[in-house]
């Protein structure tokens, strides 16, 4: 199955769970949110029945004020409540028909008492008590309807009221606990679930996650290793993929690049093989002739000893000087072809002794000193080639000075991952527009004839700096003489360095 379709169907599985949960919360919360409903309703129900009762209550307390005194303004609550009244009823009514049948047979009956105890009781005394010129409070008793407030008809009927709402808030409160109950059972119902689920959910969409992830960093290992073989010289390891996707193509790709690398890797190393023998061929071919020149120049002079002229003693002279130079270009050629092809050993280098053993080498002329101007470090690296770096440098600085007196400073400058060194010199200098050419092969700013020089010297210093990963460059004017800064990479392998006290 091809990658491309295993995350698709892995995105597909995910969505469809979160989709089933989603869809399974808000069903949870559609019961709680009912729930939630039944419960307001219940408050509503009971906050009704006490506001039902209070106008009740007002009513009674309007109409005992009334006959009493006398005065209609005892009356104003008791029409207020009387207007609002039926209303209410027929609200509470509609709003217990679904849910309790016992309360609505409660409100029927307290609307049956009610209303015989404003027609026939309430409404009696206020027309009587109107039409009464009697004193307001003794006239009570004279009052046709005097016997019904006498044998506490009235108070029996609120009482029986009261009782009525009791019986049915008691009702109300015990269907507003259940529901209650149902709202947090249904709510820790919906918190389990959906917790739960969530996990579940969570879980497996990071399980599918880590499958995937380990099974294309697992296969993405393989080609990473295949890579670091490959820098490693191990141009002949193949990658064994039996899966159909896109990472095989990506394995065939990799396996033919290792292939082609080797066959082009062993294909190289023939033709190395094929130019040194060729060089060494070369060399050994060019230079048995140059002897050859040189040793007929030499028996020419022997043969003709004092009665050869001055003029042909001078050209014979310059016939070795160029048989001399000619000698020394091919084995630059050959030092220059040599770097990069000849296996480099590492070792630990004092660089202050190396450069004490090269200036020794070099053995400048008395006139000329060499300082050392700072201590020098100690590198675990290529010793031939930092020795045949600064051996250049020291030489090209005595070969072209142009003074009676020469000075040669040599200093060191450690940087974050580099040494940068510096050879100065008191030198005629070179002008700004030479600076690059300078290091071309072949390539020299005097005639041949006035300063013996190859042009291969500073070719094969650059060549050899910029394999260390390092950069030269100089700084010189003309008559200011030159400096020379070429850095080279501190080392990687610490290990090998001696440990300071």
């Amino acid at each position: 199955m091809k990658l491309s379709t295993q995350l698709f169907a892995g995105f597909v599985i995910i969505s469809l769970i979160f989709m089933s949960v989603s869809f399974i919360n808000f069903r949870l919360s559609e019961d709680v949110l009912a729930n939630s409903r039944y419960v307001a309703q219940s408050q509503i129900v009971i906050r009704n029945s006490s506001a039902l009762q209070r106008n009740i209550i007002d009513m009674e307390t309007g109409l005992r004020g009334f006959l009493l005194t006398g005065n209609e303004v005892f009356l104003e609550p008791y029409y207020l409540a009387q207007r609002q009244i039926p209303s209410m009823l027929d609200e509470l009514d509609k709003m217990v028909k679904s849910s309790s049948p016992v309360q609505q047979i409660t409100i029927v009956q307290i609307r049956m008492i009610h209303d015989r105890w404003h027609q026939k009781f309430a409404e009696k005394l206020i027309e009587q008590k109107r039409t009464s010129t009697q004193n307001p409070i003794s006239g009570i008793l004279n009052l046709p309807g005097a016997d019904a407030v006498l044998s506490l008809e009235g108070k029996r009927m609120m009482d029986s009221m009261r009782s009525l709402f009791r019986g049915f808030n008691a009702i109300e409160y015990t269907i507003r606990d259940a529901r209650r109950a149902t709202l947090n059972n249904s709510i820790d119902r919906t918190n389990e679930i959906s917790t739960a689920l969530t996990i579940i959910s969570v879980l497996l969409g990071l399980g599918w996650a880590y499958y995937i992830t380990q099974f294309i960093s697992r296969r993405i290992m393989i080609m990473v290793n295949l890579a670091d073989r490959i820098s490693q010289g191990d141009y002949k390891i193949q990658i064994q993929d039996t899966s159909k996707d896109e990472l095989s193509n990506l394995s065939k790709s990799l396996n033919q690049m290792a292939g082609t690398i080797n066959g082009t890797i062993t294909e190289l190393e023939a033709k190395n093989k094929e130019l040194d023998q060729f060089a060494y061929v070369v060399s050994h071919d060019l230079k048995a002739p140059l002897r050859g020149i040189e040793n007929a120049s030499r028996w020419i002079e022997e043969d003709m000893g004092k009665d050869l002229p001055m003029s042909i003693q001078e050209y014979l002279m310059m016939m070795r000087i160029r048989v001399h130079r000619m000698e020394n270009l091919i084995n630059g050629i050959l030092a220059l072809s040599r770097i990069g092809r000849v296996k480099e050993s590492q070792e630990v280098v004092d660089v202050q002794q190396l450069l004490f053993e090269s200036i020794d080498m070099v053995a400048p002329p008395p006139e000329i000193g060499v300082a050392i101007t700072t201590n020098m470090p100690i590198l675990y690296t290529n010793r031939v080639q930092l020795q045949q770096v600064f051996s250049n440098l020291i030489s090209n600085a005595i070969k072209y000075h142009d003074k009676p007196q020469g000075h040669i400073t040599i200093s060191c400058q450690e940087e974050k991952h580099f040494y940068k060194f510096s050879v100065a010199d008191d030198g005629p200098g070179i002008d700004p527009e030479y600076h690059e050419r300078i290091f071309v092969i072949f390539q020299t700013l005097q005639e041949r004839d006035a300063v013996e020089s190859t042009g291969v010297g500073l070719a094969i210093v650059k060549k050899i700096i910029n394999r260390q990963g390092g950069t030269i460059e100089v700084q010189s004017a003309p008559g200011a003489g030159s400096t020379f800064t070429f850095t080279w990479p501190k080392s990687t392998a610490s290990k090998h360095l001696p440990t300071k006290n």
